[in-house]
Order: structure tokens, then C-alpha cells, then sequence
């Protein structure tokens, strides 16, 4: 039996058309994570990093079955690199989410091979401020992606599209 999906069977691919999304969050957005993921389509692609303080605060999260929910707890991790720092917030989170980006979005002549051009990534960030204006700087300043792309709280200032 084939499963209908919004026009494709289960045998057909879901990539064209369908923006890969890169969510980002600590403890104090992830209520405003919910809902967000809450907003995505059965057929989202992509990933979710979530920082906490301790892996005692990792949970569960509803997440469409082709998105990759990893977990940051910072008191496993250490602050920057070569140093005996605790890692603050928003530090984990940035290095996982601009160490994805770094390897995942190719916006640039991303075409699917029937030449059918691909649908855009699409961003929410949230959480510590620090860590994501980094992850909004390296996305924008050194990938290239457009501040239409990028949802942050309107509070940080950061580009166009405010949550």
C-alpha cells in the first residue's frame, strides 16, 4: 500500500520543494521551541539543537520524522578552546549549530538533478543572545544567507524577521 502525502506517494522524494530548517534553543525559549516546531510541516527536514544546563534537563521534543534533535548539556562541555572555562550560555549551541551550517547549506546553485532549484533553508533562532548572534553572524557574513531567511526574537535586533 502507498501512503498519500500531500501529493507524493511514499515511493516519490519529498526534497524538492521543501526547505531544510536548523532550529536553535536553550531552557529559557524552549516553550517558544514547541511551538515553532509545532508550526513545521510533517515533511521538514533538518536539524534542532537544544543547549541546557545539565543532562538532567534533557527531555523529549515533538519533531517531524526527518529532524535531528541533539541535545547540548553545558556542564559536559567546556568553554573556548584551550582554556579551563566553564562553558557559558549559548556557547555550545553556536559551535554545534554553525559547525552544521558549515556543512549542510549550500544556497548558493543548490539544484535538485532534474534541475529543479531547491527550496531555501529556513531558520528560528532562539535562546542565549550571545550565542545566537553568532550563529546569525557566521550565517549571514560568512554563508551568505539572507535576513529573510533567519527568525529571531525582535528584542535582539538581529536582521528583519522577529518572532
Amino acid at each position: 500500500m502507498i501512503t498519500q502525502h500531500t501529493g507524493h506517494s511514499a515511493r516519490t522524494k519529498h526534497t524538492t520543494g521543501a526547505p531544510h530548517f536548523l532550529l536553535t534553543s536553550d531552557e529559557t525559549t524552549f516553550a517558544e521551541l514547541e511551538l515553532a516546531l509545532a508550526a513545521l510541516p510533517l515533511c521538514a527536514r533538518g536539524r534542532v539543537f537544544v543547549e541546557v544546563p545539565t543532562p538532567d534537563h534533557i527531555g523529549l521534543l515533538a519533531v517531524p520524522p526527518r529532524m535531528t534533535v541533539t541535545w547540548l548539556a553545558r556542564s559536559t562541555r567546556s568553554g573556548a578552546p584551550g582554556t579551563a572555562e566553564a562553558c557559558r550560555p549559548g556557547t555550545a549551541v553556536s559551535r554545534a549549530a554553525r559547525a552544521w551550517a558549515a556543512e549542510m547549506i549550500c544556497e548558493a546553485a543548490e539544484t535538485d538533478s532534474d534541475s529543479t532549484e531547491l527550496a531555501r533553508t529556513q531558520v528560528w533562532l532562539g535562546g542565549d543572545y550571545r550565542g545566537v548572534a553568532a550563529i546569525h553572524e557566521y550565517l549571514t557574513e560568512t554563508l551568505g544567507l539572507s535576513d529573510d531567511m533567519i527568525t529571531t526574537r525582535e528584542a535582539y535586533r538581529l536582521g528583519r524577521r522577529a518572532a
